[in-house]
Formats: C-alpha cells, structure tokens, sequence
C-alpha cells in the first residue's frame, strides 16, 4: 500500500513538472501583466448596440489593417497613451522602442498624428477600449458594416495608398507600397453615404484624401484576420503587404517576440468613467442615436448594489434579508408567537442615513469653548511703556559750551500802539531769546 501511494505521487509529480512548459508558455513571464476587472465592473458594463458601434468605429474604420490592429488594443492603455503623447511632444518619435509602455502603445505612437487623436479624444479612447475588451467581436463586424457602406458608395478603392481586397463576408485593406503607409482623413457621414465627384472619363474621386506617408517599421507586428474575427500576432510571416514589406524593415526583438502571441489587453480600463455626453458627438453615421440612454441604464444595473439600500441585509449587502428577518417595512407584530409576546422575528436594521454622533459619551471640552482670540497666557500688567504716546521728545541737555542747541522761541505777539518815535517791538514778559533788542 505505501509503495502504491509512493509511486502515484511520484507519478503526480512527474505530470506537474511536464505540464509545467505548458503553463510558462501559457503566459510568458515577459507579457504584459493583464488586469482582471472585478465583477462589479463588470456587471455595470452596459454593452453598445450596433448603431452606437458604428458611430463609435466611424472615424477609423476606414484605417489600414495592420494600424487598425494596433489603435483596438492600445485603446485599452489609455494612462499609457497619455504618456506616449507628452513624450513624442517634448522627444519626438526617438526611443519610444525603450519605454515600458504596451508594444501597441509604442506602435501607434510611430504615427503622431494618430496618437494625438487618441490623446485629444479621450473620453472616445476609453470608450473604444470599453467596447474592445467586452464586445471585440462585435466591434470587428462593426468595422466591416462600415467599410461595406463606403465601398457601396463609390469611396472605398484601391489607389497607390491602399489596397482594397474584397472577399466574401469581409473586404481587406492592405498598404500598398512597401515602405509607407497612410493614414486615411475623411469626413465619416460623407464618406458612407456620399459618393465621388465625377472629372470625366470614367474616372470618380473619392471622398478619402491621404497626407505624408509613414514609414512601416517591425513595430506593425499585429494584423487583422476577418474570418475569425480577432487581431493576431504575424510574426512577419504571411504574404501580401507583409511579403512586399518585409525586405525593408529591421527585425528586432523589442517587437518581433513569441510572447506577444498573446495579445495582451488592459481590462483595468473598465474601471474608467466615459462622459457619455461627450460621445453624443460621434453621430456621423446613425443621426438618431445616442449614447445619453447608458447613463439611465447603468444607474438601474448598479441601484440594488448601492450600501444604503433598506431592502438588502446590513450583515451582506448582497445576499438579501436572511430567514428569521424580517424586511425593511414589515410590520413585526404580524408575525407574533401565539404563546410569547415577543415578535417571533427580528426586523432588519436598515443603514442610518441621519447623523449619529460619536460612539464614546460626550464630554465638554474647555479648549473648545474658548473664542477664536485668546490673549497670552501671563496676566496682564499695566507699564508705563504701554502708556507712553508713540511719539516723544529726546530729552535736550543744556551745557555751558558755546556750540550747546538751544531752541529758538518764536516771541509773543506785540501790540501796535502808536508813537512819534520809529517803532521798536516791546519785549516780552518771558524768557527772551539770546540776542537783545537795540
């Protein structure tokens, strides 16, 4: 029996140490570490309808496939995208392969126009990131409704920017030269809806204009598969625009890496309040939808969740009135014993929502009472310095030296009494100056 029980753990041992690869390469120690959002952000996700995707996806469905694969997970960092547009606004586009953001991060930040749009429109970012996390399949179909009304309207073709591949059930867009890609600018309710303008001879213009082409680089590692419906990790292996590019890109491990097979997303970006009327902007293709109705309809998901609510029990907030409770409002004495007069249930305290004071006994605190101004602490005494004007004459020492100030008096008025001889000033009764009258 021992050597039974010896051997099957020794067995059990040998099948943890084998299975132990497995769950390394499950989740390589050099990925980004993924956030899980907690079930109450989760439960007060309120999914987007289709048209509400479709105004949200409006301005970057049109993008090429390998950016579009980069801007759906780098939305979900929004603090890193943040980040990344302060430096490329004070750096430039040099050593962003060295900052500690998420690989997509530092692939749309390649591309400043983009990242800026990202930054600019932040309430959309974290939105976008929402919808990715929660409904990534529902975003790739809304993406491909779009793309569907636009190549309807004449403005979705292939020139020397872009590649439209049209199969069935999805249409592709790849860079068509090998070393740039561009970033589509249009008007998003004129592009799905509107068509060209006409110069003749067969020849429509669409409503897609394109600026400076950028160059592609290894950090385009992620790419768009329409059959499944999700983004993958290319290796840069494949054909098409990755064939035609592939010659004139410098592999490096910083994005060429078997450990971005899985794609890493940032679930923590639940945990982000969206301006829902801010979104409200966003109505280029359905004009009468609005986001404003999530508000109303988070407010009823999250309303038996809130700590002040009389009907959930005061001990588990989640769990409800227990047996032998009563409910908030339940009239005790309908459920007396027949043989006690005590109810035979106890009610259910709900929380307070007055003010309760402090659980230790009131005590008058002198330090309290006493007013904002309080004198020092020595009593006060009465000194002839406090009583002294604030200005005062120098006491004056005469001496007997010639050179001693004496002040001058200014002499008492003299009367005028007439004379035949010239008149003289009568001296006063006081003090006379120092000099003598003649």
């Amino acid at each position: 029996m021992h050597v039974i029980l010896r051997t099957f753990s020794v067995c059990s041992l040998g099948i943890s140490l084998a299975c132990a690869p497995l769950l390394v390469n499950a989740a390589p120690p050099g990925a980004y570490p993924a956030v899980s959002a907690s079930p109450r952000d989760m439960s007060s996700y309120v999914p987007y309808s289709a048209n509400q995707l479709d105004n949200l996806l409006a301005p970057i469905a049109l993008y090429p496939d390998p950016l579009l694969a980069q801007v759906l997970p780098a939305a979900t960092f929004v603090n890193q995208i943040q980040e990344a547009a302060q430096w490329v606004r004070t750096h430039g586009v040099s050593g962003i392969s060295y900052q500690p953001w998420d690989v997509s991060v530092k692939a749309v930040a390649h591309y400043p126009s983009v990242l800026y749009m990202m930054n600019d429109k932040i309430n959309w970012t974290t939105a976008l990131g929402q919808a990715y996390v929660n409904q990534s399949t529902d975003v790739m179909a809304s993406i491909q409704r779009l793309r569907a009304l636009a190549r309807s309207a004449g403005n979705l073709v292939s020139n020397q920017q872009q590649q439209v591949i049209v199969e069935p059930g999805y249409i592709q867009i790849d860079p068509y030269q090998p070393q740039y890609i561009y970033v589509p600018m249009y008007d998003p309710y004129a592009v799905y809806y509107q068509g060209g303008y006409g110069y003749g001879q067969g020849f429509q213009d669409s409503l897609i204009s394109f600026g400076t082409g950028f160059i592609i680089g290894a950090w385009l590692n992620y790419d768009c598969d329409w059959r499944d419906d999700r983004i993958y990790y290319t290796d840069w292996r494949g054909d098409g625009w990755i064939a035609r590019s592939r010659p004139y890109i410098q592999i490096t491990t910083v994005y060429v890496n078997n450990r971005y097979a899985h794609i890493p997303i940032n679930r923590a970006v639940l945990q982000r309040t969206v301006n829902v009327n801010n979104l409200n902007s966003y109505a280029s293709v359905h004009r009468n939808v609005t986001f404003t109705r999530l508000i109303r309809t988070r407010l009823l998901a999250n309303r038996n969740r809130r700590v002040g609510n009389p009907l959930v029990n005061r001990n588990n907030n989640m769990r409800g009135p227990q047996p032998g409770q009563l409910r908030a409002g339940q009239n005790p004495l309908r459920a007396v014993s027949p043989h006690t007069a005590q109810p035979a249930f106890r009610p259910v305290q709900p929380y307070r929502t007055a003010f309760r004071p402090a659980s230790r006994p009131y005590r008058f605190n002198p330090q309290a009472a006493r007013p904002a101004y309080r004198p020092s602490s020595r009593p006060y005494r009465f000194t002839p310095q406090s009583a002294r004007p604030a200005y005062r004459l120098a006491p004056q020492t005469f001496r007997s030296s010639p050179q001693t100030y004496r002040p001058v008096f200014r002499p008492a008025p003299q009367s005028y009494r007439p004379s035949p001889t010239p008149y003289r000033p009568v001296p006063s009764r006081t003090r006379h100056p120092p000099h003598r009258f003649k």
